[in-house]
């Protein structure tokens, strides 16, 4: 017998010796998720919706307008709008108050515009919303609702300036989405999976509850640099018709018309006019630096025992009582807020490839 066998041979039977006399340590199962069915043939509904974009970051700034007025900007929230809304508003509103009015314009009826009507109305300040889009029409009504901010600046671009109005939002929109009936405005938490190989900076730290990097055993998907925490998740159509209707309730009121350019602005008889309108600021007000990025989502049927959401490289997936939310695509440049074929079945073949190499519980 020659060397090299020798060695296998005395390996094998030292191996088999040792199982025999030595116990050996159960093996720890992977953690497993209920699996979500991504059949082509359950999706319910496809839909697409245009993010403002703004390399330098979301606007929130005062100007004069006409005779004695002031327009307040808030818009360019990229794919942040939903988390950011209650803050960025209130900044708004902030800068608006110096004008001391007793009657305010909002220009736009997506997620800014309502959420700035309702602060003016907290402060006692009575609110039209000028609009050529109701809520049901908006890219808000079709965001994905997680309460955590992603694709809306490109870290260069932005000053400390912005940064510190960045975490002032960040802070007040937590706190407000926090305190709202989960039922009455479609609010419900998720463990959230995600990739990144990189812990969140500290400032953010509150916004990441029960944060964990998750190893081993532990990590349901079969990629790397997982991690876990939870967030809130809103059910974007029942929350925008409850903001809505909270708005008419403290006596707001609603124009359906288009606003072209800062003349048909400084008509108006409100003496401070808030500007809300996202995307439609390019036109308004002339903001070249405002980009599209068009994201695509297929929607299944809701299911209670998927109690978890995932943003990973294969896309992401939110549950909600109206369905669950597939996503994964950031479209710069694209000018239309419809579906494709194409960005659909990449979808869909995304999410059945996690979810087959995934565990099933």
């Amino acid at each position: 017998m020659d060397r090299r066998a020798f060695i296998a041979t005395s390996l094998s039977a030292g191996l088999v010796a040792g199982c025999a006399t030595v116990p050996r340590a159960p093996v720890r199962q992977m953690l497993c998720l209920p699996r979500l069915d991504v059949r082509p043939d359950r999706v319910l509904r496809t839909v697409a919706g245009l993010r403002p974009y703004r390399e330098a970051g979301f606007v929130v700034a005062s100007e004069p307008l006409g005779e004695g007025q002031l327009l307040v900007h808030n818009y360019g929230h990229g794919g942040a709008g939903i988390t950011l809304s209650w803050g960025s508003s209130e900044l708004a509103v902030d800068l608006g108050s110096i004008a001391l009015r007793s009657a305010a314009a909002v220009l736009g009826a997506g997620v800014m515009g309502l959420t700035t009507a309702r602060l003016l109305q907290e402060r006692g300040i009575a609110v039209t919303i000028y609009t050529d889009k109701l809520p049901e029409a908006t890219t808000s009504w079709v965001a994905g609702g997680q309460i955590h901010p992603a694709s809306h600046y490109r870290g260069g671009a932005v000053s400390d300036g912005w940064r510190a109005q960045y975490r002032a939002a960040m802070a007040i929109s937590w706190q407000r989405f926090s305190a709202l009936d989960p039922v009455k405005y479609g609010i419900a938490w998720h463990d959230t999976y995600q990739q990144s190989g990189r812990r969140p900076p500290e400032w953010m730290m509150p916004y990441y509850p029960d944060f964990a990097e998750v190893r081993g055993a532990d990590n349901p998907f079969p990629l790397p640099d997982m991690q876990r925490y939870r967030t809130m998740y809103v059910e974007t159509p029942r929350y925008l018709s409850q903001l809505m209707a909270d708005v008419l309730a403290a006596g707001g009121k609603i124009r359906v018309r288009k606003l072209s350019g800062r003349e048909e602005m400084a008509a108006l008889e409100e003496r401070l006019v808030f500007n809300c309108t996202g995307l439609g600021a390019r036109e308004l007000v002339g903001d070249a630096g405002l980009v599209p990025m068009r994201g695509q989502l297929a929607i299944l049927p809701p299911d209670p025992a998927i109690d978890y959401a995932y943003s990973l490289s294969a896309g992401y997936m939110f549950p909600r009582a109206d369905g669950i939310i597939l996503g994964g695509t950031f479209e710069r440049g694209a000018e239309r807020a419809e579906p494709t074929v194409r960005a659909i079945a990449s979808i869909l073949a995304s999410h059945q490839r996690l979810n087959a190499d995934s565990c099933s519980a």
